[in-house]
Formats: structure tokens, C-alpha cells, sequence
């Protein structure tokens, strides 16, 4: 089954209670507005492979360290 993005939106819209049917209107009015900022993927590929692997290896050390900690009284 081959059905649109804009189809399947519209089925999904149909099936919501109006007041939701606005919240989605404003948020699709929201995105066209949406300035796209940043550089394209395209143009860093230039720096690919420019960091010394002992530096990749000590970032992906930290991060297994310091990401894969729960501090359950943080919030």
C-alpha cells in the first residue's frame, strides 16, 4: 500500500477531536515558518577523519562514562 504523507495526515487528522485538528493546523503553520540554520552535511565532510583517533577514543571513553549515568535526584 502506497499512501502519501499529506493522506496519511489527513486520515490521521480526521480521526482527532477538533480541538486537537487546531493544535496540529498551528504546529504544520509554525514548521513553514521555520528558518532552516546550519551547514549542510555535504559541506563537512571535508573534516572527516581530521581528528586524531587518541582524541575519538578519549571523547567515546568520556561519554560511555558520563551519558550512561542516572542521577535520579537530578530533577
Amino acid at each position: 500500500m502506497n499512501i502519501s504523507i499529506i493522506d496519511e495526515v489527513v486520515e490521521q487528522l480526521r480521526a482527532m477531536p477538533q480541538h486537537l485538528q487546531w493544535q496540529v493546523l498551528e504546529f504544520a503553520r509554525t514548521l513553514v515558518k521555520v528558518e532552516v540554520r546550519g551547514t549542510p552535511g555535504q559541506e563537512l565532510l571535508r573534516f572527516a577523519g581530521s581528528s586524531p583517533p587518541d582524541d575519538l577514543q578519549f571523547m567515546r571513553e568520556v561519554i560511555e562514562q558520563d551519558c550512561e549515568q542516572v542521577d535520579v535526584n537530578e530533577w
